[in-house]
């Protein structure tokens, strides 16, 4: 799914995006300029933390930092993943001094496409998840929803504990 176009000669790709899925239905992309990492986590590696919203998942020590994961699906009010899942697919992403793993169901891979593909999300989607967004990408049979990761990381329930 790489679109390419002709520019003055030269062939542009477009901007890369890391294309999660959150349910067999719900894709989205995240610009891979704030994803730090992706990688498969044992859910035995998650440190629970109690008393905390149900968004979180735990804490995460990747290679000396330790990150929130949460459950980008709930996050966003659509989806929540297997709580007995072995292991989590997660993504990194950062913005200035924020840092959040993001848990979903499966990291399909990475895209491009150029910026000019992208449109408003508004009257596309359902209205609880436009802060969230940067926009959607209509393909032939689906909508991918571009994620906004300061908006994630600038989400309410996340505030006072990044």
């Amino acid at each position: 799914m790489i679109e390419t176009q002709k520019v003055t000669g030269k062939k542009v790709i477009g901007d890369p995006y890391l294309q999660l899925q959150i349910d067999s239905e719900i894709q989205l992309l995240l610009p891979m300029v704030t994803t730090k990492e992706v990688l498969i986590f044992p859910a035995s590696r998650l440190t629970f933390m109690p008393n905390m919203p149900p968004v979180f998942l735990g804490l995460l020590n990747q290679r000396s930092h330790i990150f929130w994961v949460v459950d980008l699906g709930k996050l966003l009010n659509l989806s929540s993943l297997k709580l007995e899942s072995q292991e989590y697919p997660i993504a990194i992403i950062h913005s200035g001094k924020k840092a959040l793993a993001l848990a979903v169901e499966k990291v399909v891979g990475v895209i491009r496409f150029p910026q000019e593909k992208i449109q408003s999300p508004l009257n596309n989607i359902q209205p609880s998840l436009t802060p969230y967004l940067q926009g959607c990408l209509p393909q032939d049979r689906q909508i991918f929803l571009i994620l906004d990761p300061d908006a994630i990381l600038d989400a309410p329930i996340l505030q006072q504990r990044l």
